[in-house]
Formats: structure tokens, C-alpha cells, sequence
């Protein structure tokens, strides 16, 4: 088991938030990528972050997004859509959606519309 799985996701919300402002974005953009990619409405996400959640139990509980697998691309050197684990893969295409909103890209391109 990876240690990840076993992380608060609200330990690690933080540095997200950090990373999209330090970049112009916003936490309610972070939030609609975490509601769009998990299904999770503001007080589903407020609950876990209270509530100290692990990512396994985080995404345990999510409804992920029939579109989530169109995520693709790398993310610390490892394909998103070659992993194997379901669980780690669902943390990478976070950390991938993540990742673009940080580099600028258009939120209708994050969230995979057409």
C-alpha cells in the first residue's frame, strides 16, 4: 500500500489551493474540479476536509466522472492512463487536473468538455 493512500487528503488540500493561487487561480476553481472529477457537491467536500479524510476513504466515497478517463498525460514521470492501481490512479488524474488548471489551461479543457 502507498502512502499516499493513507495521507489526509486535507493535509494536502492546502498545497493545492497554494499552487493554483500562486498561479492566478482560484480555490473555487479548485473546487470544481474536485466536485467535477469526484461528484462531490461543496458540503460533501467540506465534510471529508473536516472530517480528515484518508484519499483512500476520499475516493472511496466518489462517484468519478465517466469522463475522467479521458485524463492523460504525465504526471511525476508515469503516464495517468497506464496506471494500474485504481486508487492511485484517481489521486493522478487529481494531480493531473490540477496540474493544467496551474498552467493556465481553460477550464472547459480541464473538464474535458467538448
Amino acid at each position: 500500500m502507498h502512502r499516499i493512500f493513507t495521507t489526509s487528503f486535507a493535509s494536502v488540500y492546502p498545497l493545492y489551493v497554494a499552487k493554483l493561487e500562486r498561479k492566478g487561480r482560484t480555490r473555487a476553481e479548485l473546487d470544481d474540479v474536485i466536485a467535477w472529477l469526484t461528484g462531490f457537491d461543496d458540503a460533501a467536500l467540506r465534510a471529508h476536509l473536516d472530517a480528515g479524510s484518508t484519499f483512500e476513504e476520499f475516493f472511496a466515497a466518489a462517484q468519478l466522472n465517466p469522463d475522467a478517463e479521458r485524463i492523460t498525460g504525465v504526471v511525476c514521470g508515469v503516464r495517468v492512463e497506464q496506471i494500474a492501481d485504481p486508487l492511485m490512479q484517481r489521486i493522478r488524474y487529481l494531480d493531473k487536473l490540477v496540474d493544467e488548471l496551474a498552467r493556465g489551461k481553460a477550464m472547459g479543457k480541464v473538464l474535458r468538455h467538448a
